[in-house]
């Protein structure tokens, strides 16, 4: 998935928050996977595939929530990785993000558990919190 450049808003099926950190998580994946092979044409290096951008998605939700996440995204409507991908075809419907011929909702399914990788698996660093600064 990449950026468009149509902005307009049209009517929404989810939280219009959920949309704007759905943008976010696409930079946050694009960071990440940080495709740099300069060979490519850079839309072609711009674009994260949908278990690319749902990873994008779990590192800045734990980033921006932590152990709220889930009940942000109950509250945004979110319910698991595939209203993600619903929300992203969504906004290539309405011409504000743009895929690959390789793009389909189904790579959105079942990525992960919101449970388990915005609960369960939720570790808090204290590796600061023990460390001293010299006086």
């Amino acid at each position: 998935m990449t950026f468009a450049t149509n902005l307009t808003r049209p009517k929404l099926h989810y939280h219009p928050n959920a949309y704007d950190f759905i943008f976010e998580a696409l930079q946050q994946a694009q960071e990440i996977y940080a495709h740099s092979i300069s060979e490519l044409p850079e839309q072609e290096e711009a674009h994260v595939s949908g278990q690319e951008l749902l990873e994008g998605v779990r590192v800045l939700a734990l980033k921006q929530f932590g152990l709220m996440t889930q009940t942000v995204f109950k509250q945004w409507g979110v319910q698991s990785t595939k209203d993600f991908g619903k929300m992203v075809f969504e906004m290539i419907e309405h011409g504000r993000m743009r895929k690959t011929d390789n793009d389909r909702l189904e790579d959105f399914v079942d990525i992960y558990d919101f449970q388990q990788v915005f609960d369960a698996n939720y570790t808090i660093d204290t590796s600061e919190v023990f460390t001293r600064n010299p006086a």
